[in-house]
């Protein structure tokens, strides 16, 4: 029986061996495109992140809705796309400008705006200065500055390529499977009379 079954596992090994293996079945998986960055730092030079994006697990729970960036009183906010000021004034005492980008708008806080509602703004254009009062490094001055999409809050370091750093599998198409250890098929098979012993 045992002659038999070592000549069975070694005609299945030679058979596997013998089988061409065309490129395509051990292609490395392409790599996922790069997002396309359109963005630019509101901040410039290119500030430190204070605090990085901490999206709610639903809309109404807490969460960090947006990045900080460090920067000093007084310092020039930029437009990081083109697009239209769709507010810019005081909300809640804190000073906010809010520029539009078709389905998409930025925000930035606190500071106090150089451009006017309906102002049409190229990236890179400056909105107004930021203060330190409001600010959420007080009493160091920083930017929140916010993404939205819809009524969806997005990362806005994804604007200028310093999203988060995403780990992506090595076989992205298949599921990862559960590999029990190997063990030689002898050992899982036993003669009953073994088991007496």
């Amino acid at each position: 029986m045992r002659t038999h079954l070592v000549a069975v596992l070694t005609a299945l090994l030679l058979a596997a061996s013998s089988v061409p293996l065309s490129p395509a079945t051990h292609a490395w998986p392409t790599p996922p495109a790069e997002p396309e960055v359109d963005g630019v730092w509101p901040l410039d030079p290119e500030p430190d992140v204070v605090r990085g994006f901490e999206p709610p697990p639903h809309p109404y729970a807490s969460g960090h809705r947006g990045v900080d960036l460090a920067g000093a009183p007084g310092q020039a906010v930029r437009a990081a796309l083109p697009g239209t000021v769709g507010f810019a004034g005081s909300i809640g005492g804190k000073p906010v400008v809010t520029v539009l980008h078709g389905g998409r708008r930025t925000t930035y806080e606190p500071v106090v705006a150089t451009v006017e509602r309906g102002d049409e703004v190229a990236a890179g254009t400056v909105l107004g200065r930021l203060v330190v009062t409001d600010s959420h490094c007080f009493p160091a001055a920083c930017l929140h500055w916010g993404l939205i999409e819809g009524e969806t809050y997005l990362d806005p370091l994804s604007l200028v390529g310093g999203g988060p750093v995403r780990l992506l599998p090595l076989w992205r198409d298949a599921p990862a499977t559960t590999r029990l250890p190997w063990t030689p098929p002898l050992q899982r098979w036993r003669r009953p009379v073994d088991h007496a012993v």
